[in-house]
């Protein structure tokens, strides 16, 4: 039987070690794909060159021809300028709308039938792009941001409780950035809510690092932003995806009147399957939790309304 194929477009660091947990799982073939003559190439070969010690039998290819993506089930879209320290997601809109939309255009046009995965930032306003350049019905528009932001959410309660990540579970909902909604009612240890396990300070705490765990480690790194937990989570749709698993998993996706919200794209509880998302699980938020989600949806309305402008 023929492996899965998965292209990656972008071959910087998230790109790379998406490509790396994707070969390495033995999941699919991937194509890593970027417009920098030989960088994919390069990458493709050092990964290629690990499989005998990884042992894996994936292939993995290097290239700057969209040609060489053709038939692929899933495109992971990396590709896109990273912030920089002091640099907001909204100061990446115009010119990652640029690259987003050309990408996605030509990965489209090979692979007609994929299923897309959106990285880039800002990442709600760019699955927007996204699926305008594609033409892709929404169950095939996905964006990862709720997959990390969970995560993040876990590490801290985890850390904070002293007790394994593997028992924590995350709920946050909303756009990618400052507005996120983590739901600590939600949020559990072994199916005990976090609320029940600390003090309401302390939860206020962990919820506003999660909010800006991205510009976190952009500020420690100092130059380039995170790649390992946002490959892992690009890794935890993608295997859901081509494995069929169905899991349950926050995602960006276009809002057709769920959580109140209608054209947008938000992160929310999606079924991951074969056909990417299968439905939306919605759930009813409090008055509060509701007012939050939809200050979230209002600041991706901003971004959307504001690269119609720049059209």
């Amino acid at each position: 039987m023929a492996r899965h194929k998965v292209t990656v477009i972008g071959a910087g660091n998230v790109g790379a070690t998406t490509a790396q947990r994707i070969a390495e799982a033995g999941l699919a073939d991937v194509v890593l794909i970027d417009i920098v003559e030989g960088l994919p190439q390069g990458k493709a070969l050092d990964l290629a060159e690990a499989a005998p010690v990884t042992d894996h039998d994936s292939r993995i290819t290097g290239t700057n021809d969209y040609a060489d993506t053709a038939g692929s089930d899933i495109v992971v879209v990396t590709s896109g300028l990273a912030r920089q320290p002091g640099m907001s997601r909204d100061d990446l809109l115009a010119k990652n709308a640029g690259i987003v939309r050309s990408v996605v255009t030509a990965a489209a046009a090979a692979s007609p039938h994929a299923i897309l995965i959106i990285v880039t930032n800002p990442l709600d306003a760019m699955c927007h792009v996204a699926m305008q350049a594609s033409g892709f019905p929404r169950e095939r528009v996905l964006g990862m941001a709720g997959v990390l932001d969970s995560a993040r959410f876990r590490t801290f309660i985890a850390r904070e409780l002293g007790v394994s990540v593997s028992d924590t579970h995350a709920f946050v909902l909303g756009g990618h950035g400052d507005t996120m909604v983590p739901l600590p009612r939600y949020s559990t240890v072994a199916g005990i809510p976090i609320t029940e396990l600390m003090s309401a300070d302390r939860v206020r705490a962990l919820c506003d690092r999660t909010a800006n765990g991205g510009a976190e480690v952009v500020s420690l790194l100092k130059t380039g932003s995170a790649f390992y937990a946002p490959a892992a989570s690009v890794f935890e749709m993608v295997e859901s995806i081509l494995l069929d698993r169905r899991r349950v998993l926050p995602c960006a996706v276009l809002l057709q009147g769920e959580f109140r919200t209608k054209g947008l794209f938000v992160g929310v509880p999606v079924i991951l399957g074969a056909r990417g998302m299968d439905r939306v699980l919605e759930i009813v938020l409090t008055d509060e939790e509701q007012a939050a989600f939809d200050r979230s949806a209002a600041a991706v309305r901003e971004l959307v309304d504001t690269l119609a402008a720049l059209a």
